[in-house]
């Protein structure tokens, strides 16, 4: 039945309008139309403004009718008012996993408590949709200098672009992942919050930015955000049920609250002697470990700071190494020297630590300096907490206020350079040893130097493993695969070749190795030379930059073989990079790049949107530090 100027009071204008909306309306949304309107001409007979004699007149009409056919319904079904929530877009920017490991977790969290999520890396999510979206939250790391992660790239660009879109009514929140060692710390997360705001949506909850040291504020902020998005008491329940899904998501698998202590097996130097370098291999026992890993995975490594400089550092402070002293804001204490050993990063200085060190040191000198920013960045280069408390007195700092000036000691994360189909009861690592003289004293890597000089095969270290969704090869053994690895960027690639070998899968790999020199230098020397002669590899090409007047690098290699590097890439090789971002990486994507321009006849821009091609097809993957 439809309404008409002969059977309502209505206008025609009125009853088409009328009309055409009860035709979308659900037969509940009906039902709650009707008790709507009854429930309004009580509030009207009970001291609502009057109206006209003939509108009165009219509505006590309309309400007779509607009262006669919808009575029986209502009486059966109390009219409510659920309000939708909103719809919720998870976007992750992750380079080494850690930002989509946090993504999968909020994401679960948002799913449990029924909101509708949407969860995708960025290179997965069409930039056009943004304005189609309705809660929009960001977690993402940042690389290098300040760059976004590669599957970040392209998002960045379209939001800071002008065909970015207006984004009124969206809401967001942004988590921030860096290493306040950087200069443009979590500058990519800042980025996005920043053009976000600027684009007109609303800052749900402020931006966090995480150290390397991540865990605990990751989880504030994803509780204040659903606090935020839901209602709750003060937000105490949500807060609770975020934190315990974090903890539970943790305790499936050993982790940095609760590592395995892992027996070295073997130590050994993987360089000959009279090198410049000192390259460890590692081999853990993985006994009763309960968890697989794959190639392409890191194993981090919880490390221990070197006794000589904790006694060096103690003594400058001049404080009793028994004295008890507090490392967290909840009041957990350890004696100064195990807080120093084990706890606290005393190696590197970051911009954050030098501004609270003036304002706990009360030194004017050191006050005045932290106002130039272009200093704090030329000071924190090569100089630890000894050089800071030797170039500024102090007798203001005090054992109760260290945990205030210093960050915790982050783990280490290494490739892992073993296969867990061949062996499925070890893990190995491939590390180099960090040593350099700078400002006067010599000085020496963490984790890689204690490695090196201080654990013997039978010592236990603390250890637990991190996926890398971002570095997986190929399960086949069609697909081409070329491998560039120069130095400790070859440990992934001997897990592959060990895992290959272990499949029977044999040829279409590539192998792009460098080092400095060969007689001392060419790590895994025999193994590779194994797998080339038996098959598994498919072809090798190695730079030793030391052995020839005029250096050569793996990049150099890559352009020596540009027809055939191009023919493998048009047969579907995927290319992986492993090793140095700040100089290597970059070399080697010019070198990649020039090769789709000289035999593809491409010109730049089209080679480099080849490249982003392949890294959205996961053709181009890098794992670079």
């Amino acid at each position: 039945m439809n309404l008409s100027v002969t059977n309502s009071p209505f206008t025609e204008g009125q009853a088409t309008q009328i009309n055409e909306l009860l035709q979308t309306l659900t037969p509940e949304q009906k039902v709650w139309l009707s008790g709507y309107l009854v429930a309004n001409q009580q509030f009207t007979a009970n001291g609502a403004p009057a109206q006209s004699q003939t509108g009165a007149s009219n509505q006590a009409t309309a309400q007779g009718e509607l009262s006669a056919n919808t009575e029986a319904m209502l009486q059966d079904k109390e009219p409510a008012i659920t309000p939708e929530k909103r719809s919720i877009t998870l976007l992750y920017g992750s380079e080494t996993g850690n930002a989509q490991g946090l993504a999968e977790i909020f994401e679960e969290r948002l799913s449990n408590i029924g909101h509708n999520v949407t969860l995708k890396a960025m290179d997965e999510f069409k930039p056009k949709n943004l304005k189609n979206v309705e809660d929009l939250f960001i977690i993402t790391s940042t690389q290098g200098e300040g760059d976004p992660p590669d599957n970040a790239a392209e998002l960045h660009e379209f939001l800071h672009g002008r065909k970015a879109p207006k984004l009124e009514g969206v809401r967001f929140s942004v988590l921030a992942l860096g290493d306040q060692t950087y200069e443009f710390f979590c500058q990519t997360g800042r980025d996005f919050d920043r053009k976000l705001g600027e684009l007109g949506a609303e800052r749900i909850y402020d931006r966090v930015d995480c150290d390397v040291d991540y865990e605990e504020d990751a989880e504030k902020w994803m509780a204040n955000v659903i606090n935020a998005i839901d209602t709750a008491p003060e937000g105490t329940q949500n807060e609770q049920v975020v934190s315990e899904s974090i903890k539970s998501a943790k305790e499936k698998k050993f982790s940095k609250s609760n590592p395995y202590q892992a027996e070295v097996l073997e130590n050994i130097n993987l360089n000959g002697r009279g090198s410049n370098k000192e390259t460890r291999h590692i081999e853990f026992l993985l006994d009763n470990f309960g968890e697989e890993y794959e190639v392409g995975d890191c194993l981090v490594v919880l490390p221990q700071n070197d006794p000589a400089l904790v006694d060096l550092l103690i003594s400058t402070l001049g404080w009793d190494p028994e004295e008890q002293v507090q490392i967290s804001d909840e009041g957990d204490t350890l004696s100064l020297e195990d807080a120093l050993t084990t706890h606290f990063e005393i190696t590197k200085l970051t911009k954050p630590l030098l501004i609270n060190a003036a304002s706990l040191f009360d030194n004017d000198e050191l006050n005045e300096k932290v106002e130039d920013n272009e200093w704090i960045q030329s000071y924190i280069e090569g100089r630890d907490l000894i050089d800071l408390l030797n170039d500024f007195d102090t007798t203001e700092l005090q054992p109760e206020n260290l945990y205030q000036l210093l960050r915790k000691l982050p783990p280490r994360e290494y490739s892992i350079s073993s296969s867990y189909k061949a062996l499925p009861d070890e893990v190995h690592i491939t590390v180099g040893a960090v040593r350099y003289n700078a400002h006067g004293r010599d000085r020496s890597g963490v984790c890689s130097v204690q490695f090196a000089e201080r654990i013997q095969p039978g010592d236990t270290v603390p250890i637990y493993l991190k996926r890398n969704p971002n570095f997986k090869f190929p399960t086949d053994g069609d697909t081409p695969v070329i491998m560039i690895g120069p130095g400790t960027g070859i440990a992934p690639f001997r897990a592959y070749m060990q895992e290959r070998e272990e499949r029977g899968f044999k040829g279409n790999t590539w192998l792009f190795f460098g080092d400095q020199h060969f007689t001392t230098d060419f790590l895994y020397q025999t193994e590779w030379q194994e797998w080339l002669k038996d098959g598994t590899l498919g072809k090798m090409d190695v730079a030793f930059s030391r052995d020839t007047d005029e250096k050569v690098y793996v990049q150099h290699r890559i352009s020596e073989h540009s027809a055939q590097f191009n023919e493998w890439l048009q047969n579907g090789a995927s290319i992986y990079i492993c090793g140095d971002e700040k100089n290597m990486a970059k070399d080697v994507h010019q070198a990649i790049r020039n090769v789709l321009i000289k035999e593809q006849n491409l010109s730049e821009e089209d080679a480099e949107a080849y490249l982003k091609q392949m890294k959205k097809d996961k053709r181009y993957q890098r794992d670079v530090y």
